[in-house]
């Protein structure tokens, strides 16, 4: 006999990335049909959310990812469960709150969401990325640019950069065209069907030892817990 796990992987063009309350559900609000829940705390999120983005005569299909939080490659918070689902997406967003409301820091909470997708695998990590920095409303008109360019002079990103505010319909349009404009490109320039095979082949693996770590792990705890319960029924 044999035991077999299936998993189901969502099917997207551009799959969101960030902290909670980054502004992703809201980004996916505004720009698709996809009402997700969206609150002024974190892990309003705890399911992946699709959308499709209507532009002119194209569309596409974008995910709204969980948040991720520091140690989810350990398991904290939702842990890196949901990041299977970007191995399938052409582009990621990763979206960067410019004034975050806890007072954490933009530049550490980017540095947080490239180790922890880094660790969790290498092959999405090199997937194209781009940097969104979102709640530009929040900020004075006349701020806006230096604190985006502060940002980004601090952190290790060579990629496209957009500033939108999902709620103000600030720059949500000339990053949805953008996107669309990528897209069409890349499936006219695709790559070779041997080098995406390899690609997601090397995706595949690594999400799967990265599981097969996670279990073991688990189990380990649990054997733990089970001792120091004998042990203290002995007693």
């Amino acid at each position: 006999s044999r035991t077999l796990r299936f998993e189901l992987k969502l099917l997207a063009d551009v799959g969101l990335l960030g902290l909670p309350n980054a502004g992703k559900s809201t980004l996916i609000r505004s720009v698709s049909a996809a009402r997700p829940k969206v609150a002024d705390y974190p892990f309003t999120t705890l399911v992946p959310n699709l959308g499709v983005v209507q532009v002119d005569d194209n569309s596409f299909v974008m995910a709204d990812i969980p948040g991720l939080i520091e140690g989810a490659a350990e398991g904290a918070g939702l842990g890196v469960q949901f990041l299977k689902h970007l191995s399938r997406n052409r582009l990621l967003l990763h979206l960067l709150d410019v004034s975050p409301v806890d007072g954490t820091d933009p530049v550490e909470n980017f540095a947080v969401i490239e180790r922890e997708v880094r660790q969790y695998s290498e092959g999405i990590a090199d997937k194209d990325r781009w940097l969104v920095f979102t709640k530009l409303d929040v900020l004075p008109e006349e701020d806006r640019a230096a604190r985006c360019q502060e940002i980004l002079e601090a952190i290790d990103h060579t990629g496209p950069v957009f500033e939108i505010s999902a709620v103000a319909g600030l720059g949500t349009i000339e990053l949805s065209r953008a996107i669309q404009d990528y897209l069409i490109e890349l499936q006219e320039g695709e790559a070779t069907e041997q080098e995406s095979d390899d690609s997601e082949a090397q995706i595949r693996t690594e999400t799967h030892e990265f599981s097969v770590r996670q279990r073991e792990i688990r189990k380990a705890r649990r054997q733990q817990a089970k001792e120091i319960d004998d042990d203290e029924g002995d007693d």
